[in-house]
């Protein structure tokens, strides 16, 4: 996941070091990345470094100011969209996820409701450049989307939307995230793992569950990884994993390795 380098200011002669994440993809032996905007790098330049590695774009995550009440509020945010759209064609990404914050002051509901209208005026874009449209459970307490029944919500406003999964954003919500993938496995074509330890109030990041948490690394919180990859596994799951770290305990590279360490132990514990 770019966004776990990028986030800790990875970078070579002031640019972004895809060809340093990618040489750490190709020590790991990891064959599929998850482009988090695309770093101001030119979208041609991303496509030739992943194909020079032997690496697939996965996914293309970005944002779009989707979460305003008229469509002509909307609007950027849907030239948003589309431009994401754009990129991810260029990269070879087939799918796109959009990041769906709330807002302070407005209901989770409302924002869910405005974000859906967004996705449905963009919709039409996507489909006729043949990319997918996804969403991830995001975390915080106005978030719209958290729990198994915020997504169902909105596939089933549109049909075809699918999600990327997140299991550490499914526990701020106070869901177990193995059921909550279970009950969304038929929509998931991509996933994100990470992992929270948790926090004194007023501290760290507030989830829909009135809980507090702190980024951790894979493994290293309370998180029940074993647990969503059986789930993943009892049903059929064939997609990619990421590896998501927002903490600063260890640089992007060695967290990737003790995290794919991790991963890889619990799922072949799963797999036994």
């Amino acid at each position: 996941m770019s966004y776990t380098f990028s986030r800790q200011g990875w970078k070579k002669n002031g640019r972004f070091d895809l060809e340093g994440m990618c040489q750490v993809a190709r020590e790991l032996k990891i064959d599929g990345a998850d482009i988090v905007t695309a770093h101001d790098l030119p979208p041609e330049e991303i496509r030739r470094v992943l194909a020079d590695f032997g690496i697939a774009p996965v996914c293309y995550t970005f944002s779009a100011a989707l979460n305003f009440a008229t469509a002509a509020e909307r609007a950027a945010g849907v030239d948003q969209v589309k431009a994401g759209v754009d990129i991810a064609a260029e990269i070879g990404a087939p799918l796109i996820m959009v990041v769906t914050p709330g807002k302070q002051g407005v209901s989770r509901d409302v924002s869910r409701r405005q974000f859906i209208q967004g996705f449905q005026e963009s919709a039409d874009f996507a489909c006729q450049a043949g990319i997918g449209m996804s969403i991830e459970n995001f975390p915080g307490a106005t978030s719209p989307f958290v729990i198994s029944s915020d997504i169902l919500e909105a596939i089933r406003e549109m049909p075809g939307l699918k999600l990327t999964y997140n299991n550490g954003n499914v526990l701020t919500g106070g869901e177990d995230p193995a059921v909550s993938f279970t009950r969304c496995a038929a929509h998931t074509v991509h996933a994100h793992f990470k992992d929270w330890v948790l926090a004194e109030p007023g501290k760290g990041m507030e989830g829909m569950d009135g809980r507090h948490y702190e980024a951790a690394l894979i493994g290293g919180g309370i998180v029940p990884h074993r647990a969503c990859l059986a789930a993943m596994k009892q049903t059929g799951y064939k997609g990619y994993i990421n590896i998501e770290y927002e903490g600063n305990k260890y640089p992007p590279d060695e967290a990737t390795r003790r995290a794919v360490k991790c991963l890889r132990d619990l799922i072949e514990s799963v797999s036994a």
